[in-house]
């Protein structure tokens, strides 16, 4: 861990902790990059703090991303990555959400970008995400069930193979 990294954790968890004392749960500093744990509750408050605040100014949300951690529960961890392009920071926002009920408030009202990084994870992993304007599936078609990148997705999709019948079989003229 750097000087820098340590200090910009300890100013964006010092400014979420003085706004909300739950808002951090947890910082995890790891090759130079920060990692902020919080409730999943506190997720679009804590955002839009980091963006108004004079002293975060992240204002610049590079991508959302999740991951599957079954068998284990909570489930998802999904990761929102943000950069302040005048302070040339960046940090991670992490919430855990569980498998039985996946939904977080989305964060386009905050970032608009958000739109289409939150529609994927949706698409491919099944988490909702509450007060989105457009929660619909960009990747498969409508039809699609299931969400391919959950681990526990057959590996061989849930469709039923075609049946070809004659169609590869050899022929016996030449």
């Amino acid at each position: 861990m750097t000087e820098s990294s340590s200090k910009n954790a300890n100013v964006v968890a010092e400014c979420l902790r003085s706004w909300n004392p739950k808002a951090v749960a947890e910082v995890i500093e790891f090759r130079d990059e920060t990692t902020i744990v919080m409730p999943r509750e506190l997720l679009r408050a804590a955002a839009a703090r980091c963006r108004e605040d004079a002293r975060l100014q992240y204002n610049f949300l590079t991508d959302a991303t999740c991951v599957d951690r079954y068998p284990a529960e909570p489930r998802f961890e999904l990761n929102y990555h943000l950069v302040s392009i005048p302070r040339r920071e960046r940090v991670r926002l992490r919430v855990w959400v569980g498998g039985d009920d996946p939904v977080v408030d989305s964060l386009v009202p905050v970032w608009p970008g958000a739109n289409w990084l939150e529609r994927e994870i949706y698409d491919l992993f099944g988490i909702r995400f509450s007060g989105h304007p457009d929660l619909r599936r960009i990747l498969l078609p409508d039809d699609w069930e299931g969400h391919p990148l959950r681990r526990d997705y057959p590996v061989e999709g849930y469709r039923d193979v075609p049946n070809t019948g004659e169609l590869f079989r050899k022929s016996s003229t030449p």
